[in-house]
């Protein structure tokens, strides 16, 4: 698995999907009724229906545009199973002088959520598990110094 592509689930493939047409069909209708009533207000240069239905139209198709993008450019992974860390593991590690154990998935940049304890493969953390078995002691570099972990399990 190559750790620089870009990933997602399956599930987040289909929501970027429905996202897209939702705000292809009805949410862009709905901009361009906005702008038609604006437009009617007269005087544009002084219409701020006009200017905020503009502003709203240009970050409707930068979403668009950046939906493609990650549509075009990801790959779908499937959920893991094996013994080495990558994109779909689930990962149980042990911060060293610590009993306590944390649980995180390796997931894409696009599904990213530490308080979910998904973690982006891209991130350092993510970076550092990448490509690592159960019992492997890996660090990370942290504002507040190199922490070590351990690996206890890989699913």
């Amino acid at each position: 698995m190559d750790q620089s592509a870009n990933y997602i689930t399956e599930e987040k493939k289909k929501a970027l999907e429905a996202e897209m047409e939702d705000l292809k069909g009805p949410k862009r209708k709905e901009i361009l009724v906005t702008l038609e009533y604006a437009k009617s207000l007269g005087d544009l240069g002084e219409n701020a229906e006009y200017h905020q239905a503009r502003e709203d139209q240009a970050k409707l198709e930068e979403r668009i545009k950046h939906i493609e993008q990650i549509l075009q450019s990801s790959q779908i992974f499937r959920r893991h199973s094996g013994d080495i860390v990558e994109v779909g593991s689930k990962v149980v590690v042990q911060k060293e002088g610590s009993k306590e154990e944390k649980t995180y998935v390796i997931v894409g940049s696009e599904e990213a959520d530490m308080v979910a304890g998904k973690i982006s493969n891209k991130s350092p953390f993510g970076e550092s598990l990448f490509g690592k078995k159960k019992g492997a002691i890996f660090s990370v570099k942290t504002p507040s110094g190199v922490v070590n972990y351990k690996i206890i399990s890989v699913s």
